[in-house]
């Protein structure tokens, strides 16, 4: 009886990691293929707030964007 409940305890926190594990990686997978940001966006945040960015400004903040992914 107590060993059967402690094999689905183990059972349900192997499958809880492996379950975070893969999620973890499609995602990783997914945001890289499918950036949620471009260069087109930054241009036009920094537009809206008045300013016209030079290729170098934009190319130094998608840099820090994907440094952090």
């Amino acid at each position: 009886m107590l060993q059967d409940i402690l094999m689905i305890l183990i059972g349900l926190i192997i499958g809880a990691i492996i379950g975070f594990v893969a999620a973890r990686t499609m995602m990783k997978k997914y945001l890289k293929k499918n950036p949620p940001i471009n260069e087109k966006m930054i241009e036009a945040m920094m537009s809206s707030m008045g300013r016209k960015p030079s290729q170098k400004q934009v190319n130094q903040v998608m840099k820090q964007m994907n440094h952090y992914m």
